[in-house]
């Protein structure tokens, strides 16, 4: 029997809401209400990279323009657009964004949080089918009452969580669950199949500690708890190897194909030529990472820039990859150093290259020293 047929590219697709990787639509109050409160849980969640989208509420705009809002820690980035609402677009727009707060009166977002408003029963009762996965409940007032047709259409909603409109830090606090349980899973991603010109043979095969490098790293990054694999050049059907699908790029590629394969979680990605890598400093990186960055990275403290193979890149980074080669730069380090990133510094020694015949000698005998 022949196969079904398929016009597309079977892709694993980016985990996503209805229009950002992690959002709540608040519904049930005016719209300033819903706002002020956004703006003061913002002001409690500053580490994080928070976003509201809202319709523009201006008299001398077009109906369909929509204003959103980036929440930072130096103040709020509006932007005005006056196109259509696209999800497709919206994703790309909050892609870098931990956490969406929608405007629920306008759109409809993947989970909600209802705000409990006598003065808008009728509202709520026009939006019931939008409420699919309520998160928690806000009391506008400590009296108000939960409306007949929520009781109809929700008989346990009594049973959920709710808080009155004032209890700001214990809403910031739930909202604060919320995006840690979103945060992305570590896998390791030991690159290899680089040319070794210097070297003069395949740098991943070489002996530091009585196996090849390869596999010496792979075990480091499992010692680490996370599930690893090899990035290879040539097309490979293993379960621990992903294939190089963007040609002829290097590093960059190989870090794009591991996204491509699971664009939903983190990558430690580690180089075979720097084995004085070791676990107390691969450590030492899952515990100072920064998952609202692009990045986080390991910096020599006498180096001007990061080390572009010693990173877990967050799956936000994949996205700022491929705008990268889009503009013609396949190179990882470039992208680091124009992002927001998260920096370690350490001793240049732990991190130096070994790319020559002599500096493999000599990095032999530094290793028999400890």
């Amino acid at each position: 029997m022949d196969k079904k047929h398929t016009k597309h590219t079977n892709l694993v697709k980016k985990y996503n809401d209805n229009f950002a990787p992690n959002e709540v639509a608040i519904l049930g109050a005016k719209c300033g209400v819903i706002a002020d409160l956004v703006h003061e849980v913002s002001k409690r969640l500053s580490n994080y990279n928070l976003g509201y989208f809202d319709a523009s509420h201006a008299k001398d705009v077009e109906q369909n323009t929509l204003a959103e809002y980036t929440f930072h820690h130096e103040g709020n980035l509006q932007i005005n657009t006056s196109s259509p609402v696209n999800k497709y677009e919206q994703r790309l727009q909050f892609y870098n964004h931990d956490f969406v707060f929608i405007n629920g009166n306008h759109y409809q977002g993947a989970k909600q949080i209802l705000i409990l408003d006598d003065e808008k029963e009728a509202s709520v009762k026009k939006r019931l089918d939008q409420l699919t996965n309520i998160q928690f409940i806000i009391k506008l007032n400590e009296d108000s009452r939960y409306f007949d047709c929520l009781l109809e259409r929700f008989p346990n909603i009594k049973n959920s969580t709710s808080y009155t409109i004032n209890e700001v830090d214990k809403i910031s606090n739930h909202i604060h669950n919320l995006i840690k349980e979103n945060i992305a899973p570590v896998k390791g991603l030991v690159l290899i199949g680089g040319k070794s010109t210097r070297m003069g043979t395949d740098k991943s095969e070489l002996s530091y500690f009585g196996k090849p490098q390869k596999q010496h790293v792979k075990e480091l990054l499992e010692s680490c708890s996370l599930k690893t694999f090899y990035s290879v050049q040539d097309p490979s059907e293993k379960e621990n190897e992903i294939h190089d699908s963007f040609l002829n790029l290097g590093p960059f590629g190989g870090i794009c194909s591991a996204f491509q394969k699971n664009p939903n979680t983190a990558w430690l990605v580690l180089a075979t030529d720097v084995p004085f890598v070791n676990k107390e400093l691969i450590q030492l990186l899952l515990e100072k990472r920064n998952p609202s960055k692009v990045a986080t990275a390991i910096k020599g403290k006498n180096k001007d820039f990061p080390e572009p193979l010693i990173t877990i890149y967050e799956p936000k980074a994949y996205g700022k990859l491929l705008a990268y080669l889009a503009q013609g730069y396949s190179c990882p380090r470039k992208m680091l150093i124009n992002s927001d990133v998260e920096i370690i510094e350490v001793n240049d020694s732990l991190i130096r290259n070994i790319n020559t015949p002599e500096e493999f000698k000599e990095a032999i005998r530094c290793i028999e020293k400890l």
